[in-house]
């Protein structure tokens, strides 16, 4: 049949789901009138027309995009798309109009003064008595606070994992402090757990003030030394981020530091001096740090590595991808401690340090 032949369209629409022998006659006015008195917006566009104009919209649908009724009749819908609107969704909806089916997406719209929100688009092909395509009926839902709400479930859902595998992390290193641990002496015992436990915990506790993220090297130091008091330390270096995964094993790793310095070290002479001294390295998160001491006891004839240096040297070069060095110089011992970028080294899912 030539174009000339086909028939003329007759729509007479989709009989109602359930309607009474009143409200039938006034169906369509009806159905006018909830288009129009919906919340839900909703528009019209002509399918037999270049570009697919829009020829209806209800009040809803200019309430949420902010257009006046002159500013969106006659115009196709992609004047709500903008920079952040994703090709490929634009794609899905040209080729489910290609195909005269159904389209729901969702896609991220602007309105008129330029704010953006996700749209739950739904596309519907209106036919003719005779299969032939003359509208597409849209509806749009605002999603944005849905979608907020769900990327804040998502953002707590891994947090709760994080801090899962961190408590199993701690748990783990806990467990080896508990075992490896040795003194001959009961409380001494006692004391060298509760203090290396209360670092993981003093640790945990800055990790979460500052949100379970980056935290400044200075500031890791600081909480293990800064209880001293002592004013024969000095801390010399620039701001260095380290990674929220490696705060707890490198507090850890200060503490047993701090530990042997106030027992055998400089910190146990009446004159001894710490200095602290820490530089960037070449990727960001990576640094040197330089444990200084001076004026303390002369180095032991047979020095021999404790649990603690065991455990630092583990968590360092094993957990941590770093070195850790002890050197004897003419002034006293000197540890240097090098940590990569968090993001050069490999990290084993669920690794716990050294124990």
């Amino acid at each position: 049949m030539s174009k000339a032949q086909d028939p003329a369209p007759v729509l007479h629409g989709d009989p109602p789901a359930a309607a009474s022998a009143e409200g039938l006659p006034d169906r369509n006015a009806l159905a006018a009138i909830a288009v129009e008195r919906t919340r839900m917006p909703m528009v019209i566009a002509d399918a037999r027309q270049p570009d697919h104009p829009i020829v209806l919209a209800n009040q809803a649908f200019l309430d949420l995009t902010g257009y006046a009724a002159d500013e969106v009749i006659g115009r196709n819908c992609r004047f709500l798309q903008g920079r952040g609107t994703a090709p490929a969704t634009i794609a899905e909806i040209h080729a489910g109009l290609a195909d005269g089916r159904a389209v729901s997406v969702e896609i991220l719209n602007y309105r008129k003064d330029g704010s953006a929100f996700w749209n739950q688009l739904n596309l519907s092909p209106v036919h003719d008595d005779h299969g032939k395509l003359l509208y597409i009926f849209g509806s749009q839902v605002d999603v944005t606070d849905f979608r907020r709400i769900q990327s804040l479930e998502a953002a707590e859902r891994r947090l709760l994992r994080e801090v899962d595998h961190r408590a199993r992390n701690v748990l783990a290193v806990v467990n080896g402090i508990v075992r490896l641990s040795r003194s001959d002496d009961a409380a001494a015992y006692a004391a060298a757990i509760q203090a290396r436990v209360q670092a993981l915990a003093d640790a945990h506790s800055l990790l979460a003030a500052r949100g379970w993220g980056e935290t400044p090297l200075e500031l890791i130091i600081r909480q293990q030394l800064d209880p001293l008091g002592s004013p024969r330390i000095t801390l010399d270096g620039p701001l260095v981020m380290v990674s929220a995964f490696d705060v707890q094993a490198l507090a850890l790793v200060i503490h047993e530091l701090v530990a042997n310095a106030t027992a055998h070290g400089a910190l146990a002479a009446p004159q001894g001096e710490l200095r602290v001294r820490w530089s960037a390295g070449p990727v960001y998160g990576g640094f040197e740090l330089r444990w200084e001491e001076a004026g303390g006891p002369p180095r032991p004839a047979n020095p021999r590595p404790g649990f603690g240096t065991a455990m630092a040297r583990g968590m360092i070069e094993r957990q941590l991808g770093g070195r850790l060095r002890h050197d004897w110089t003419d002034n006293g011992l000197t540890v240097t401690l090098t940590l990569p970028g968090a993001l050069e080294r490999p990290r084993e899912p669920g690794a716990t340090p050294a124990g």
